[in-house]
């Protein structure tokens, strides 16, 4: 007996899945005025890297949204993950910037640590979507029905 129809599931775990890089990515592109000051110290160009970074995550995110092109959207937000969580968050929950007062010092290693984690969660499920094939409520099961 199914609970609940794969097509839904789809559709529900790939929105679901993408809010985080949507709503990053337009925050990157919009109003990145705090991601600029949690970047590190030796970042060059803070806003033209904080403009490509939220590009490539409209960019994934939009994708699995869609459901197009998931391989490429899946290697493309994983190498991102793998990217930033060893340069920026890694050495992050074992340095804290100069602008961080002591008070509020575990603040900031929360904030690494579990940015840390969560990154690593979603650069699971990337990998999972590397083989992924999404259900009939996607773009590429619509451009595959129009074919025939």
């Amino acid at each position: 007996m199914k609970l609940i129809d794969r097509n839904f599931t789809d559709i529900l775990f790939r929105l679901l899945f993408c809010l985080i890089f949507i709503g990053l990515g337009g925050e990157h592109l919009v109003k990145d005025d705090l991601i600029q000051k949690l970047m590190p110290d030796w970042m060059p160009i803070p806003h033209v890297m904080s403009f490509l970074c939220g590009c490539i995550l409209l960019i994934g995110g939009g994708l699995i949204a869609i459901g197009y092109k998931l391989r490429f959207a899946a290697i493309l937000l994983g190498s991102f993950l793998v990217v930033v969580t060893a340069i920026v968050h890694g050495p992050g929950i074992s340095t804290t910037p100069q602008f961080i007062t002591p008070e509020v010092e575990w603040l900031w290693q929360v904030l690494q640590r579990s940015n840390y984690v969560k990154n690593l969660c979603l650069l699971g499920v990337c990998l999972l979507l590397i083989h992924y094939k999404p259900g009939k409520w996607s773009l590429e099961a619509w451009l595959e029905g129009r074919k025939r």
